[in-house]
């Protein structure tokens, strides 16, 4: 059996380059493009809820299941709140909390930096296909 994972202590700030600390393991989840959308989308309808089935046609080409499990680690973490209303099926709403939407604002900030210097990324990508440059040698 494992030992738990260190916590930082309450108010304490995280060091990144320690690799014993959570808060890799808290970018790692909020880092990925399925996050940013969800909070994203949740940000939009704030203070409102939006439904499983509205998310994921909002997220283009996100599965049922990695989307499950995507608001599953954000309920987790705090940053969204879920609602299930006793129906057949039920109907499961999430919304951001206060914590989540402080996150929307840096996680905007890292979208609108990738749209805006996609095409560089794009040349970057596409010159390392082409080989070394005598630069690099």
């Amino acid at each position: 059996m494992t030992s738990p994972a260190p916590r930082t202590p309450k108010g304490a700030r995280g060091d990144l380059f320690s690799p014993q600390c959570p808060t890799r393991r808290l970018l790692d989840r909020i880092g990925t493009k399925w996050t940013s959308m969800a909070v994203k989308v949740l940000a939009e309808a704030s203070p409102g809820e939006v439904r499983f089935a509205e998310l994921q046609r909002r997220m283009a080409g996100v599965s049922q299941k990695m989307l499950s499990v995507t608001l599953q680690g954000l309920t987790r973490d705090g940053l969204v709140s879920r609602r299930v209303e006793p129906t057949v099926p039920p109907r499961v709403h999430y919304r951001l909390t206060e914590l989540g939407l402080s996150l929307e604002g840096p996680l905007a900030m890292v979208r609108n930096w990738a749209e805006e210097h996609m095409a560089e990324i794009d040349r970057a990508n596409e010159l390392s296909r082409e080989g070394p440059q005598a630069g690099d040698l």
